[in-house]
């Protein structure tokens, strides 16, 4: 009740001009003001933990800020304003955590875009936006949703895993990971193909982490996730349109001018459009060992989506042709899963076996996993 007769008091206050500057002195003077007027005693410690929660209200993300300061949260979903739910390991899980109405969460969320150059109203009702900390954020609001204004958040993870990491985990074997090691030095291309949440971006940072030191890497994704320690990588991200319409760069326009940039590896975050025949056609021409992912359920399904995304591109290929390129393109689907107990696990690498027959795909599993006796096998 104090928070929110705080919140309003402020929010009052910089409307008639009379609070030019957000700060927790000017919180603090607020809050001296209103203590008298409500009966309200609070010790030293009850008036930081007030003040800092209406900071967080006016300058962050309000009621949210606690669930990105928990490592455990990988995920925040706002169904509404009284309705907040987290991921936690692979689980998602109800909170008691609630935003004072709709108009709060709407001063939330048009803060959070509005940082990031975007705008959400009624002619614009939603957006993809990018924390600072990397973040991604999606926001959806009416008309289009009915149960009020929809947040949701994938956190960036503050220590990027490595492939020991996903070991630990238990995302794979050992022996998988010496597998994949060798298939990087080999410069083997990969397609790291999952549904939403298996862990695609995780397995990826780890995989390209272990591109030799003296290889220029060129990543290209919509949203930055990719995080290496490498001396010589360039990142790239797409941009969308501005207000007016304008100014879009896609990841295919990003794609073709990295083919000029010397690039020993490409890395796209993701193929979903035209883009996939572009790195098809890096991975042909010499760019050995490029990476990417893809949203599919099994390594068929993969290579079947990546065709269809050939196809609804602006350039008229026969099937034919794009199965060749896709063959002689791609040599590993390493797939990804998420378990009913919310594990993530690499169960399927998968070697697409190269020919000049083109009626479908030779596929050849290399490792599996086995849910009957939970564990991985070698095939």
């Amino acid at each position: 009740m104090l928070q929110e007769t705080l919140y309003r008091t402020l929010l009052l206050r910089i409307k008639k001009g009379d609070v030019t500057k957000i700060d927790l002195p000017v919180i603090r003077t607020i809050l001296d003001e209103l203590l008298p007027s409500l009966n309200i005693v609070l010790t030293e410690e009850e008036r930081a933990k007030e003040e800092k929660a209406v900071y967080d209200m006016m300058l962050g993300l309000g009621p949210l800020e606690p669930l990105m300061q928990d490592t455990s949260v990988t995920e925040i979903m706002v169904n509404g304003y009284d309705q907040v739910f987290v991921e936690r390991h692979g689980q998602i899980e109800p909170t008691s955590i609630q935003f004072f109405d709709e108009a709060h969460l709407m001063h939330i969320i048009s803060r959070v875009v509005g940082k990031a150059g975007r705008r959400i109203d009624e002619s614009s009702p939603l957006v993809d936006a990018r924390l600072e900390d990397g973040s991604r954020v999606n926001a959806i609001i009416p008309p289009l949703s009915l149960v009020g204004p929809v947040l949701t958040i994938r956190k960036f993870p503050h220590r990027v895993l490595s492939l020991q990491d996903l070991i630990d985990k238990k995302s794979l074997s050992p022996k998988m990971a010496e597998f994949l090691k060798s298939a990087v030095h080999r410069k083997q291309n990969c397609i790291i193909s999952g549904g939403t949440g298996t862990g695609k971006t995780s397995t990826l940072n780890a995989i390209c982490g272990l591109i030799p030191q003296q290889e220029r890497i060129i990543t290209i994704e919509d949203s930055a996730e990719i995080k290496m320690e490498h001396p010589h990588w360039v990142a790239l991200e797409s941009r969308l349109a501005n207000l007016e319409g304008k100014g879009e760069i896609p990841i295919r326009l990003l794609l073709k001018n990295a083919l000029r940039m010397r690039p020993d590896r490409i890395v796209v975050g993701e193929i979903r459009g035209g883009e996939a025949l572009d790195m098809l056609q890096a991975m042909n021409t010499g760019h050995r060992g490029s990476l990417s992912t893809v949203h599919a359920n099994s390594p068929l399904e993969s290579l079947y989506r990546i065709e269809t995304m050939v196809l609804m591109g602006d350039v008229n290929l026969p099937l034919p042709a794009v199965r060749a390129q896709i063959i002689q393109g791609i040599d590993l689907i390493i797939q990804m899963a998420r378990l009913p107990s919310g594990e993530r696990k690499i169960n399927q690498i998968t070697e697409i076996e190269k020919s000049m027959d083109t009626s479908d795909y030779r596929l050849k599993d290399r490792f599996k996993w086995q849910s009957s006796s939970q564990q991985f096998c070698a095939c």
